[in-house]
Protein backbone atom coordinates (compact mmCIF):
# COMPACT_ATOMS: atom_id res chain seq x y z
CA UNK A 1 0.00 0.00 0.00
CA UNK A 2 1.22 3.49 -0.84
CA UNK A 3 2.72 5.00 2.32
CA UNK A 4 0.89 8.33 2.00
CA UNK A 5 -2.47 6.60 1.53
CA UNK A 6 -1.78 4.39 4.58
CA UNK A 7 -1.18 7.49 6.65
CA UNK A 8 -4.43 8.97 5.31
CA UNK A 9 -6.43 5.92 6.39
CA UNK A 10 -4.73 5.56 9.76
CA UNK A 11 -5.33 9.21 10.57
CA UNK A 12 -8.98 8.81 9.58
CA UNK A 13 -9.47 5.83 11.90
CA UNK A 14 -8.10 7.54 14.99
CA UNK A 15 -9.39 11.08 14.49
CA UNK A 16 -13.09 11.87 14.93
CA UNK A 17 -14.76 14.93 13.57
CA UNK A 18 -16.31 17.20 16.18
CA UNK A 19 -19.49 18.16 14.34
CA UNK A 20 -22.85 16.39 14.30
CA UNK A 21 -22.98 15.51 10.60
CA UNK A 22 -19.63 13.71 10.52
CA UNK A 23 -19.32 12.13 13.91
CA UNK A 24 -16.61 9.65 13.10
CA UNK A 25 -15.49 10.25 9.54
CA UNK A 26 -11.76 10.02 8.80
CA UNK A 27 -9.79 13.22 9.04
CA UNK A 28 -6.80 13.86 6.79
CA UNK A 29 -3.85 16.06 7.58
CA UNK A 30 -3.11 16.25 3.85
CA UNK A 31 -5.51 17.71 1.29
CA UNK A 32 -4.78 15.18 -1.44
CA UNK A 33 -3.60 11.63 -1.86
CA UNK A 34 -3.16 9.20 -4.70
CA UNK A 35 -4.11 5.62 -5.37
CA UNK A 36 -2.07 3.78 -7.96
CA UNK A 37 -1.27 7.12 -9.59
CA UNK A 38 -4.89 8.37 -9.54
CA UNK A 39 -5.40 11.68 -7.77
CA UNK A 40 -8.26 11.85 -5.29
CA UNK A 41 -10.25 15.04 -4.66
CA UNK A 42 -9.04 17.46 -2.03
CA UNK A 43 -10.84 16.71 1.21
CA UNK A 44 -11.08 20.38 2.12
CA UNK A 45 -13.17 21.02 -0.99
CA UNK A 46 -15.96 18.92 0.53
CA UNK A 47 -15.80 20.56 3.95
CA UNK A 48 -18.51 23.17 4.24
CA UNK A 49 -21.56 24.06 6.30
CA UNK A 50 -25.00 23.53 4.76
CA UNK A 51 -28.21 23.93 6.78
CA UNK A 52 -26.03 24.28 9.90
CA UNK A 53 -24.56 20.83 9.25
CA UNK A 54 -20.96 19.98 8.37
CA UNK A 55 -20.24 18.31 5.05
CA UNK A 56 -17.17 16.17 4.46
CA UNK A 57 -15.50 13.62 2.20
CA UNK A 58 -15.07 9.90 2.94
CA UNK A 59 -12.79 7.41 1.17
CA UNK A 60 -13.49 3.66 1.10
CA UNK A 61 -10.95 1.14 -0.16
CA UNK A 62 -10.70 -2.63 -0.48
CA UNK A 63 -7.61 -4.84 -0.58
CA UNK A 64 -7.52 -4.72 -4.40
CA UNK A 65 -7.19 -0.96 -4.54
CA UNK A 66 -10.80 -0.38 -5.59
CA UNK A 67 -11.66 3.01 -4.09
CA UNK A 68 -14.92 4.88 -3.60
CA UNK A 69 -15.27 8.54 -2.62
CA UNK A 70 -18.44 9.79 -0.92
CA UNK A 71 -19.76 13.00 0.54
CA UNK A 72 -22.46 13.18 3.18
CA UNK A 73 -24.08 16.04 1.24
CA UNK A 74 -26.87 14.12 -0.43
CA UNK A 75 -25.30 10.81 0.53
CA UNK A 76 -23.44 10.92 -2.78
CA UNK A 77 -20.87 8.71 -4.41
CA UNK A 78 -18.55 11.12 -6.20
CA UNK A 79 -15.89 8.76 -7.58
CA UNK A 80 -15.43 5.01 -7.98
CA UNK A 81 -12.01 3.80 -9.14
CA UNK A 82 -11.98 0.26 -10.55
CA UNK A 83 -9.32 -1.58 -12.58
CA UNK A 84 -9.67 -1.65 -16.37
CA UNK A 85 -8.21 -4.20 -18.80
CA UNK A 86 -5.01 -2.14 -19.03
CA UNK A 87 -4.73 -2.45 -15.21
CA UNK A 88 -5.12 1.29 -14.83
CA UNK A 89 -7.63 2.52 -12.26
CA UNK A 90 -10.60 4.14 -13.97
CA UNK A 91 -13.16 6.43 -12.36
CA UNK A 92 -16.52 5.14 -13.59
CA UNK A 93 -18.66 7.76 -11.80
CA UNK A 94 -19.29 11.18 -13.31
CA UNK A 95 -19.49 13.99 -10.79
CA UNK A 96 -17.65 16.87 -9.16
CA UNK A 97 -14.56 17.28 -7.00
CA UNK A 98 -16.12 19.75 -4.55
CA UNK A 99 -19.36 20.14 -2.63
CA UNK A 100 -20.24 23.56 -4.03
CA UNK A 101 -20.57 22.23 -7.56
CA UNK A 102 -23.08 19.67 -6.28
CA UNK A 103 -25.01 22.47 -4.58
CA UNK A 104 -25.08 24.55 -7.79
CA UNK A 105 -25.56 21.77 -10.36
CA UNK A 106 -28.52 22.00 -12.72
CA UNK A 107 -28.84 18.20 -12.32
CA UNK A 108 -29.53 17.59 -8.60
CA UNK A 109 -29.21 13.81 -8.56
CA UNK A 110 -25.58 13.07 -9.49
CA UNK A 111 -24.53 10.13 -7.29
CA UNK A 112 -27.16 10.88 -4.64
CA UNK A 113 -29.09 8.70 -2.21
CA UNK A 114 -32.72 9.18 -3.25
CA UNK A 115 -35.81 9.31 -1.03
CA UNK A 116 -38.33 9.24 0.36
CA UNK A 117 -39.61 7.91 -2.93
CA UNK A 118 -37.30 7.26 -5.86
CA UNK A 119 -38.85 7.94 -9.26
CA UNK A 120 -42.19 9.56 -10.10
CA UNK A 121 -45.56 9.76 -8.36
CA UNK A 122 -48.40 10.87 -10.62
CA UNK A 123 -49.58 14.43 -10.05
CA UNK A 124 -47.89 14.38 -6.64
CA UNK A 125 -50.77 12.59 -4.95
CA UNK A 126 -51.42 9.25 -3.28
CA UNK A 127 -53.94 7.91 -0.76
CA UNK A 128 -53.43 5.86 2.41
CA UNK A 129 -56.35 4.62 4.51
CA UNK A 130 -58.70 7.00 2.72
CA UNK A 131 -56.57 10.09 3.28
CA UNK A 132 -55.01 11.83 0.30
CA UNK A 133 -51.49 13.19 0.61
CA UNK A 134 -50.20 15.96 -1.63
CA UNK A 135 -46.53 16.20 -2.61
CA UNK A 136 -44.51 18.84 -4.46
CA UNK A 137 -44.79 18.95 -8.24
CA UNK A 138 -41.10 19.21 -9.15
CA UNK A 139 -41.22 17.36 -12.49
CA UNK A 140 -44.44 18.80 -13.91
CA UNK A 141 -47.04 17.48 -13.77
CA UNK A 142 -45.56 14.91 -11.37
CA UNK A 143 -43.54 14.44 -8.19
CA UNK A 144 -39.99 13.12 -8.65
CA UNK A 145 -37.34 11.65 -6.33
CA UNK A 146 -38.73 12.88 -3.02
CA UNK A 147 -39.63 16.45 -3.95
CA UNK A 148 -38.09 19.89 -4.02
CA UNK A 149 -35.82 19.04 -1.10
CA UNK A 150 -35.44 15.31 -1.35
CA UNK A 151 -32.65 13.31 0.26
CA UNK A 152 -30.20 14.54 -2.40
CA UNK A 153 -30.14 17.88 -0.56
CA UNK A 154 -29.84 16.41 2.94
CA UNK A 155 -26.62 16.52 4.95
CA UNK A 156 -26.53 13.00 6.35
CA UNK A 157 -24.98 12.00 9.65
CA UNK A 158 -21.98 9.94 8.53
CA UNK A 159 -19.95 7.32 10.38
CA UNK A 160 -17.05 5.56 8.68
CA UNK A 161 -17.22 2.14 10.32
CA UNK A 162 -13.93 0.88 8.85
CA UNK A 163 -11.72 1.30 5.78
CA UNK A 164 -14.40 -0.12 3.47
CA UNK A 165 -17.75 0.81 5.06
CA UNK A 166 -19.68 4.08 5.42
CA UNK A 167 -22.94 4.43 7.35
CA UNK A 168 -25.32 7.33 6.66
CA UNK A 169 -28.34 8.25 8.79
CA UNK A 170 -31.13 10.76 8.41
CA UNK A 171 -34.44 11.34 10.17
CA UNK A 172 -37.12 12.76 7.89
CA UNK A 173 -39.77 14.46 10.06
CA UNK A 174 -43.49 13.77 9.77
CA UNK A 175 -44.87 15.83 6.89
CA UNK A 176 -41.54 16.56 5.21
CA UNK A 177 -42.23 17.13 1.50
CA UNK A 178 -45.84 16.07 2.22
CA UNK A 179 -45.06 12.48 3.29
CA UNK A 180 -46.68 11.10 6.45
CA UNK A 181 -44.72 9.70 9.38
CA UNK A 182 -41.33 10.32 10.92
CA UNK A 183 -38.96 8.18 8.86
CA UNK A 184 -35.63 7.03 10.31
CA UNK A 185 -33.31 6.03 7.48
CA UNK A 186 -29.98 4.21 7.52
CA UNK A 187 -27.98 3.59 4.35
CA UNK A 188 -24.73 1.62 4.45
CA UNK A 189 -22.30 1.69 1.54
CA UNK A 190 -19.41 -0.75 1.41
CA UNK A 191 -16.70 -2.31 -0.75
CA UNK A 192 -16.26 -6.08 -0.80
CA UNK A 193 -13.16 -8.18 -1.33
CA UNK A 194 -14.41 -9.23 -4.77
CA UNK A 195 -14.83 -5.63 -6.00
CA UNK A 196 -18.49 -5.17 -5.15
CA UNK A 197 -20.09 -1.89 -4.14
CA UNK A 198 -22.85 -2.76 -1.65
CA UNK A 199 -25.88 -0.60 -0.89
CA UNK A 200 -27.96 -1.53 2.16
CA UNK A 201 -31.09 0.49 2.87
CA UNK A 202 -33.16 0.42 6.09
CA UNK A 203 -36.04 2.58 7.29
CA UNK A 204 -38.65 2.62 10.05
CA UNK A 205 -41.64 4.90 10.56
CA UNK A 206 -44.02 5.89 13.34
CA UNK A 207 -46.94 6.24 10.91
CA UNK A 208 -48.00 4.43 7.74
CA UNK A 209 -46.13 5.89 4.78
CA UNK A 210 -44.60 4.97 1.40
CA UNK A 211 -40.88 4.37 0.85
CA UNK A 212 -38.68 3.64 -2.15
CA UNK A 213 -34.95 4.27 -1.60
CA UNK A 214 -32.24 4.03 -4.25
CA UNK A 215 -28.96 5.52 -5.41
CA UNK A 216 -28.72 7.72 -8.50
CA UNK A 217 -25.11 7.14 -9.56
CA UNK A 218 -24.32 8.26 -13.11
CA UNK A 219 -21.90 5.75 -14.66
CA UNK A 220 -19.62 5.69 -17.67
CA UNK A 221 -17.62 2.46 -17.62
CA UNK A 222 -15.14 3.89 -20.11
CA UNK A 223 -14.36 6.60 -17.56
CA UNK A 224 -15.60 10.12 -17.07
CA UNK A 225 -15.06 12.25 -20.15
CA UNK A 226 -14.73 9.29 -22.50
CA UNK A 227 -17.75 10.18 -24.63
CA UNK A 228 -20.99 8.40 -25.46
CA UNK A 229 -22.31 5.44 -23.49
CA UNK A 230 -24.28 4.17 -26.50
CA UNK A 231 -21.62 1.55 -27.32
CA UNK A 232 -21.75 -0.04 -23.86
CA UNK A 233 -23.03 -3.61 -24.03
CA UNK A 234 -26.11 -4.06 -21.83
CA UNK A 235 -28.06 -7.08 -20.61
CA UNK A 236 -31.15 -6.71 -18.37
CA UNK A 237 -32.70 -9.78 -16.78
CA UNK A 238 -36.31 -8.79 -17.42
CA UNK A 239 -39.11 -10.32 -19.48
CA UNK A 240 -41.32 -7.26 -19.00
CA UNK A 241 -41.16 -3.51 -18.58
CA UNK A 242 -43.67 -0.88 -17.48
CA UNK A 243 -44.65 1.40 -20.41
CA UNK A 244 -45.34 5.03 -19.60
CA UNK A 245 -47.51 7.89 -20.77
CA UNK A 246 -46.13 11.12 -22.22
CA UNK A 247 -45.34 12.41 -18.69
CA UNK A 248 -43.31 9.24 -17.91
CA UNK A 249 -45.90 7.83 -15.49
CA UNK A 250 -46.52 4.07 -15.90
CA UNK A 251 -49.81 3.13 -17.53
CA UNK A 252 -50.22 0.34 -14.96
CA UNK A 253 -49.46 -2.41 -17.46
CA UNK A 254 -46.48 -4.75 -17.48
CA UNK A 255 -45.77 -5.57 -21.10
CA UNK A 256 -43.35 -8.05 -22.72
CA UNK A 257 -40.00 -6.70 -23.87
CA UNK A 258 -39.95 -9.22 -26.73
CA UNK A 259 -40.04 -7.54 -30.12
CA UNK A 260 -39.39 -4.08 -28.67
CA UNK A 261 -36.31 -1.85 -28.22
CA UNK A 262 -36.55 -2.77 -24.51
CA UNK A 263 -35.47 -6.37 -25.05
CA UNK A 264 -32.05 -6.63 -23.41
CA UNK A 265 -32.41 -10.26 -22.38
CA UNK A 266 -29.50 -10.91 -24.72
CA UNK A 267 -26.67 -8.38 -24.60
CA UNK A 268 -26.98 -5.48 -27.03
CA UNK A 269 -25.39 -2.06 -27.28
CA UNK A 270 -27.43 0.71 -25.72
CA UNK A 271 -27.64 2.61 -28.98
CA UNK A 272 -28.41 -0.29 -31.31
CA UNK A 273 -32.20 0.30 -31.27
CA UNK A 274 -32.29 3.87 -30.07
CA UNK A 275 -34.51 5.41 -32.74
CA UNK A 276 -36.76 7.77 -30.83
CA UNK A 277 -38.76 8.56 -33.96
CA UNK A 278 -39.80 4.94 -34.43
CA UNK A 279 -41.08 4.17 -30.93
CA UNK A 280 -43.46 6.25 -28.84
CA UNK A 281 -41.98 4.96 -25.58
CA UNK A 282 -38.51 6.13 -26.59
CA UNK A 283 -40.00 9.40 -27.82
CA UNK A 284 -41.60 10.07 -24.43
CA UNK A 285 -38.31 9.64 -22.56
CA UNK A 286 -36.07 11.05 -25.32
CA UNK A 287 -34.55 7.57 -25.15
CA UNK A 288 -34.46 5.04 -22.33
CA UNK A 289 -35.96 6.22 -19.04
CA UNK A 290 -38.01 3.17 -18.09
CA UNK A 291 -38.56 0.64 -15.35
CA UNK A 292 -37.84 -3.03 -16.02
CA UNK A 293 -39.71 -5.81 -14.20
CA UNK A 294 -36.90 -8.02 -12.93
CA UNK A 295 -37.16 -11.80 -13.17
CA UNK A 296 -37.71 -13.70 -9.89
CA UNK A 297 -38.04 -10.49 -7.86
CA UNK A 298 -38.66 -9.19 -5.30
CA UNK A 299 -36.86 -11.76 -3.22
CA UNK A 300 -35.00 -12.14 0.04
CA UNK A 301 -32.15 -13.49 -2.08
CA UNK A 302 -30.01 -11.32 -4.30
CA UNK A 303 -31.01 -11.77 -7.92
CA UNK A 304 -29.05 -10.88 -11.04
CA UNK A 305 -30.62 -7.75 -12.51
CA UNK A 306 -28.23 -6.57 -15.23
CA UNK A 307 -24.74 -6.69 -16.69
CA UNK A 308 -23.16 -3.82 -18.60
CA UNK A 309 -19.67 -3.57 -20.13
CA UNK A 310 -17.66 -0.58 -21.28
CA UNK A 311 -16.53 -1.02 -24.87
CA UNK A 312 -13.19 0.78 -24.41
CA UNK A 313 -12.05 -0.35 -20.97
CA UNK A 314 -13.61 -3.80 -20.75
CA UNK A 315 -14.96 -2.88 -17.29
CA UNK A 316 -17.98 -5.03 -16.55
CA UNK A 317 -20.58 -4.11 -13.93
CA UNK A 318 -22.99 -6.78 -12.69
CA UNK A 319 -25.98 -5.67 -10.64
CA UNK A 320 -27.68 -7.86 -8.03
CA UNK A 321 -30.69 -6.78 -5.98
CA UNK A 322 -33.53 -7.91 -3.74
CA UNK A 323 -35.86 -5.34 -5.27
CA UNK A 324 -38.47 -5.83 -8.00
CA UNK A 325 -37.42 -3.17 -10.51
CA UNK A 326 -34.54 -1.54 -12.34
CA UNK A 327 -34.84 1.94 -13.81
CA UNK A 328 -32.63 2.34 -16.87
CA UNK A 329 -31.90 5.96 -17.74
CA UNK A 330 -29.67 6.68 -20.72
CA UNK A 331 -28.59 10.24 -19.96
CA UNK A 332 -31.16 11.74 -22.34
CA UNK A 333 -31.59 14.96 -20.35
CA UNK A 334 -27.90 15.75 -19.98
CA UNK A 335 -27.44 19.21 -21.53
CA UNK A 336 -23.74 20.17 -21.22
CA UNK A 337 -24.57 22.65 -18.45
CA UNK A 338 -22.23 21.28 -15.74
CA UNK A 339 -18.46 20.74 -15.75
CA UNK A 340 -17.28 17.53 -14.10
CA UNK A 341 -14.16 16.94 -12.01
CA UNK A 342 -12.13 15.92 -15.07
CA UNK A 343 -12.92 19.16 -16.89
CA UNK A 344 -15.52 17.77 -19.33
CA UNK A 345 -19.19 18.74 -19.52
CA UNK A 346 -22.22 16.57 -18.86
CA UNK A 347 -22.86 16.07 -22.55
CA UNK A 348 -25.89 14.23 -23.96
CA UNK A 349 -25.80 10.49 -23.23
CA UNK A 350 -22.32 10.44 -21.74
CA UNK A 351 -23.53 8.64 -18.60
CA UNK A 352 -26.24 6.16 -17.66
CA UNK A 353 -28.10 5.16 -14.50
CA UNK A 354 -29.28 1.69 -13.50
CA UNK A 355 -31.30 2.25 -10.33
CA UNK A 356 -32.50 -0.73 -8.29
CA UNK A 357 -35.88 0.15 -6.82
CA UNK A 358 -39.63 -0.37 -6.70
CA UNK A 359 -41.69 0.68 -9.69
CA UNK A 360 -42.57 4.32 -10.40
CA UNK A 361 -45.98 5.47 -9.10
CA UNK A 362 -46.51 2.26 -7.11
CA UNK A 363 -48.64 4.04 -4.47
CA UNK A 364 -51.24 4.65 -7.20
CA UNK A 365 -50.85 1.36 -9.07
CA UNK A 366 -52.52 -1.60 -7.35
CA UNK A 367 -50.95 -4.15 -9.70
CA UNK A 368 -47.39 -3.12 -8.75
CA UNK A 369 -45.45 -4.49 -5.76
CA UNK A 370 -46.41 -2.42 -2.73
CA UNK A 371 -44.30 0.33 -1.21
CA UNK A 372 -46.31 0.92 1.99
CA UNK A 373 -44.34 0.83 5.24
CA UNK A 374 -46.35 0.42 8.44
CA UNK A 375 -45.39 1.60 11.90
CA UNK A 376 -43.43 -1.15 13.63
CA UNK A 377 -42.15 -2.62 10.37
CA UNK A 378 -38.66 -2.25 8.86
CA UNK A 379 -38.02 -1.45 5.22
CA UNK A 380 -34.87 -3.31 4.26
CA UNK A 381 -33.32 -3.99 0.89
CA UNK A 382 -29.86 -4.65 -0.52
CA UNK A 383 -28.18 -4.16 -3.89
CA UNK A 384 -24.66 -4.98 -5.08
CA UNK A 385 -22.80 -3.52 -8.05
CA UNK A 386 -19.91 -5.87 -8.79
CA UNK A 387 -16.98 -4.93 -11.05
CA UNK A 388 -14.61 -7.08 -13.09
CA UNK A 389 -12.71 -6.83 -16.36
CA UNK A 390 -13.67 -8.50 -19.63
CA UNK A 391 -10.39 -9.45 -21.24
Amino acid sequence: MHKLFYIFLLTGMITASCNDASDSGPANSKDTTRIQGVKLPEKQNFQSTIDSMQTDMYVLKNKNGMTAVFTNYGGRITSLFVPAKNREMTDVIVGFDNVQDYVNATEPYFGATIGRYGNRIAKGKFTLDGKQYTLAINNAPNHLHGGTKGFQYVVWNATQLNDSTLELRYTSPDGEEGYPGKLDVKVTYGLTADNGLTMDYEATTDKKTVVNLTNHAFFNLNGEGSGTINDHMLMINAEQYTPVDSTLIPTGKMEPVAGTPFDFREPATIGSRLDTNANDQLKYGKGYDHNFVLANAPSQELRHAATITGDKTGIRMEIFTQGPGLQFYGGNFMQSMNTFKGGVNDDFRTAFCLETQHFPDSPNQPNFPGTVLNAGETYKTRSVYKFSVQQ
